[in-house]
């Protein structure tokens, strides 16, 4: 109830929001991942959140709480860069069955050295041999064939610039506005 009426305070107070589509010339693909691991004080379970851009404008933006238990920070980072992933991959698709052929390497950026780490080498970093966990294994060989395919790439992103946040913790009402600004929303009547 809290979230609910957080997001009806926020609609109440940005009623001229909106979000303005531009023309950048090219067809670069990227992605913000991130993962609140054990976010949710009461299950312990994890939030994450994923936005994607097509020639810098954001298409498609998704919150999704964990089903499991994640044991693993690098397990909850994995399971969120695999989704970011196949929402990379689907407008690849989309855009491909509609006559444009992206040519770049897509970039999925996440804060998460480790995980980063661990997405380019799985043999030398691996910290879940210990305890294995079958979808994270799975996650890891999914994550290494897009990359050794080069139709992906991990970009590092310092936190404060992760974009991702904003869908799952709260931030300070500074960084919230400057996400905004950075997402492409605006006053679209103010817009000449």
């Amino acid at each position: 109830m809290n979230v609910i009426l957080r997001i009806l305070r926020y609609l109440k107070f940005a009623p001229r929001k909106g979000l303005m589509l531009s023309k950048h010339g090219n067809l670069n693909i990227d992605g913000y991942t991130y993962v609140d691991w054990a976010g949710s004080v009461t299950y312990r379970k994890s939030t994450s959140g994923y936005f994607t851009f097509m020639e810098g404008n954001l298409m498609t933006w998704r919150r999704k709480k964990h089903k499991v238990v994640a044991l693993f920070s690098v397990e909850a980072e994995f399971r969120g860069m695999t989704k970011g992933i196949c929402k990379l991959l689907w407008l690849h698709r989309l855009l491909t069955n509609l006559g444009y052929r992206p040519t770049f390497v897509m970039n999925l950026f996440c804060d998460n050295k480790a995980a980063i780490a661990i997405a380019q080498n799985p043999l030398q970093h691996d910290p879940t041999k210990q305890h294995p966990v079958q979808h994270i294994e799975v996650d890891r060989h999914f994550n290494k064939q897009k990359l050794e395919a080069k139709v992906i790439q991990f970009s590092f992103v310092k936190s404060e610039y992760q974009l991702a946040d904003i869908l799952t913790k709260e931030i300070s009402s500074k960084a919230f506005h400057n996400s905004l600004d950075r997402l492409g929303i605006s006053d679209i009547y103010g817009l000449t």
